[in-house]
């Protein structure tokens, strides 16, 4: 058994999963703007932090998460707090700018940004829930164990590929340039969106 269809699946289905709208598209478009290097930097963590999701689903031990329920507030909560803070951060940041000092590009990349993207990555609860589910639907019972290597390898190649696409995206000149002549007003949207994300989180049972 090739257990190709089954695999053709679950890269379909990941990478869905991945460009649905999320705190991590937000969190790589507004570290991209701001230059290139802190965008594939945090593209890179949040894609780690998604392989650690899947391998540990491989292992059960996101199913059992999944299944715990103060393991999963605990995670719940911990992720919809750094949303929040990593948006109203954005914000204080945005409106103690001088207006005459928010067109210049940043030069040097974001540091932190790596972690910033795992953290996010980790903190999500619901990578524990979708992981195991998928796997649970799609993959055969007793699969052999080269089945769930390609796994965690296709979630891995499928988000690292994703966003380190919406990074470049979101760093070419003219994108920036645009970015460039509207970056209060973009920057607000983002630390809005990211801290509406956190509240969410924390509030949808």
């Amino acid at each position: 058994m090739t257990f190709a269809p089954e695999l053709a699946t679950l890269a379909t289905v990941l990478l869905l999963g991945c460009i649905s709208p999320g705190p991590d598209f937000v969190a790589v478009t507004s570290h991209a703007l701001t230059d290139r290097g802190s965008g594939l930097r945090i593209a890179c963590g949040i894609a780690t932090a998604i392989t650690l999701w899947a391998a540990l689903s491989v292992a059960g031990l996101a199913f059992v998460l999944s299944r715990i329920a103060v393991l999963y507030e605990l995670v719940r909560l911990a992720g919809a707090a750094f949303l929040i803070y990593l948006g109203i951060r954005m914000l204080v940041t945005t409106w103690r700018r001088r207006p005459s000092t928010v067109a210049p590009m940043r030069a040097a990349p974001r540091p932190g940004s790596f972690k910033r993207g795992f953290l996010i990555g980790i903190t999500n609860p619901k990578s524990a829930v979708f992981f195991s589910s998928l796997f649970a639907t799609i993959l055969p019972a007793h699969a052999p164990d080269w089945v769930y290597g390609a796994t965690i390898a296709l979630a891995a190649g499928t988000a690292l590929g994703w966003f380190v696409v919406v990074a470049l995206a979101f760093s070419l000149g003219r994108v920036q340039r645009v970015y460039a002549r509207a970056r209060r007003g973009i920057d607000t949207v983002m630390g809005t969106l990211l801290t509406m994300l956190g509240l969410r989180l924390a509030l949808i049972r």
